[in-house]
């Protein structure tokens, strides 16, 4: 019997089994001596207990224990090494995607007085504190399907933007930045067509406070109020529906237009990776947003716990050496950061990413920044902060996809594609999720989440240039007003969780 494996490097200590190997079976140059399952890695030679094992041409762990070839490298006896941040490799080098001739490069979307471009046009319901949650969800509930009903009339919805926090805070420090960058991010959003802002009325983070930080509203109306002063909680929801109901009149009608790719900023997410994570749809991605920072657009590549270990190929290719050293100061932070919480950044993989053969964080970091392709890092910032396009820039945010991406909404995206080897339901309302599958089990499994299977690349051989562009025309698709599975289904209205920091009193 033989089994299809995949080795990535010649310099590889592990190959990848492409499909599930069986015990005794020829796996490319070695017979295995475990069953090994699809997506999880193979040992090519002996190696001793102690020494580093590479996948990708670089170090992901090492062996805990001494590993026969032909034997399963997992959890069991691959572990992560001392001072694993001085093994990262920093021998990737930038380049700027050729552009094809037949490449489209505009969409239709909506163009704000500005001069921003939206690709949805919805009506937000945003809180300052939690204790105006109930409220903002009930106006948005109560008026959901009569706002949706006006798609076809430019308008996409109504949604409710709220969060856990507010209150018991302090006034000022990192965690209070993070909160008022985030709701300004949103409430300034340009798929915020109308926005109703809704706070109790004697919280920390009080109304008025963050109406004067927001400063006046050109674009679009905003009409900020709290509960205490509208009578109570049915007044304040009557309120609120009947503030969402002018609004949604007054978008009645608005018009997309073609504008350039170059509006497009583009949010990198992948969440419940696996083995093939890093081999399909993860580079794929890359291609696509190679393809649009060349043309002007911005991408935005987050979860900094999970470049830990390929930092420094990503700061090989900073524009900037303060850009490059920018990164590595954000991942001293984080190193630090989990040691005082009692954990290190290998806490990162779960259940579900070892289940589907990642091991270590630096093997899933690997995999993780091929999201952001092969393009010069252009510029790195601060959770939720304007991203300062165009080029790929690389935003401060964890690895927790909720968090991460309410960040990268915060800070401008108006599309977000999704990488999912185990399968997720994430969406990201008002912007766009599109979901791209790394194998084509998930890819049938979940068909009814996923809106592109990227398994070809492995089992179908197809080139990843193509697949690359299959996602790029996707992408345009959606911004242009195409609805991703997500939101067909309705997803996106309870994943807006701006990242916590700070004593909560």
């Amino acid at each position: 019997m033989t089994a299809t494996v995949l080795r990535l490097s010649q310099t590889d200590d592990v190959a990848i089994a492409l499909e599930d190997v069986t015990r005794g079976s020829i796996a490319g140059e070695v017979v295995a001596v475990d069953d090994v399952a699809r997506g999880h890695k193979i040992a090519l030679r002996d190696l001793d207990a102690g020494a580093q094992v590479h996948k990708y041409g670089h170090v992901i762990g090492v062996a805990t224990s001494a590993i026969r070839a032909g034997e399963h490298v997992h959890t069991h006896n691959l572990g992560m090494p001392d001072a694993a941040a001085t093994l990262a490799s920093g021998d990737a080098s930038a380049t700027r995607a050729q552009l094809p001739s037949d490449l489209r490069r505009t969409f239709p979307g909506f163009v704000r007085r500005s001069g921003k471009v939206a690709t949805r046009n919805y009506i937000g319901v945003l809180t300052t504190v939690n204790c105006s949650a109930t409220v903002a969800r009930q106006v948005a509930r109560r008026t959901e399907d009569e706002v949706a009903a006006l798609h076809a009339e430019g308008v996409d919805g109504v949604v409710a933007l709220t969060h856990g926090t507010g209150c018991g805070m302090a006034n000022r420090g990192a965690g209070w930045d993070i909160l008022r960058r985030t709701l300004q991010g949103y409430a300034r959003h340009p798929n915020i067509g109308g926005l109703v802002v809704i706070g109790l009325g004697c919280e920390v983070n009080a109304v008025n406070g963050l109406m004067e930080e927001l400063g006046p509203h050109d674009d679009i109306p905003v009409v900020p109020y709290t509960i205490q002063d509208a009578g109570g909680t049915m007044a304040a929801i009557d309120h609120g529906v009947s503030l969402v109901r002018e609004m949604a009149g007054d978008l009645r009608g608005t018009a997309r237009q073609d504008v350039g790719v170059e509006h497009l900023v583009l949010g990198l997410q992948c969440g419940g990776s696996d083995g093939f994570s890093g081999l399909t749809a993860n580079p794929a991605l890359g291609v696509a947003s190679d393809l649009l920072v060349a043309a002007g657009a911005t991408s935005i590549l987050g979860e900094t716990p999970e470049v830990y270990g390929a930092e420094q190929m990503l700061a090989a290719r900073a524009s900037d050496p303060a850009v490059g050293d920018a990164l590595l100061r954000r991942i001293a932070w984080w190193e630090e950061y989990t040691r005082s919480q009692g954990t290190t950044l290998d806490g990162n993989p779960s259940p579900g990413n070892k289940a589907g053969g990642i091991t270590t964080i630096l093997e899933k970091s690997l995999g993780a920044v091929a999201k952001g392709g092969h393009s010069p890092l252009a510029a790195v910032c601060e959770y939720a902060e304007p991203a300062p396009g165009p080029g790929l820039v690389f935003m401060d945010t964890p690895g927790y996809d909720p968090v991460s991406v309410t960040g990268m909404v915060a800070g401008g995206a108006n599309v977000v594609c999704f990488t999912t080897g185990r399968g997720s339901v994430f969406g990201s309302r008002p912007v766009p999720t599109i979901k791209l599958a790394t194998n084509s089990e998930l890819a049938r499994r979940m068909s009814g989440d996923i809106d592109l299977d990227c398994s070809g690349v492995i089992e179908e051989e197809v080139p990843l240039a193509d697949m690359g562009r299959r996602v790029y025309d996707l992408i345009l698709d959606v911004a242009g007003g195409r609805r991703s599975l997500s939101e067909e289904l309705g997803l996106g209205g309870e994943e807006m969780v701006p990242w916590q920091i700070g004593a909560v009193l």
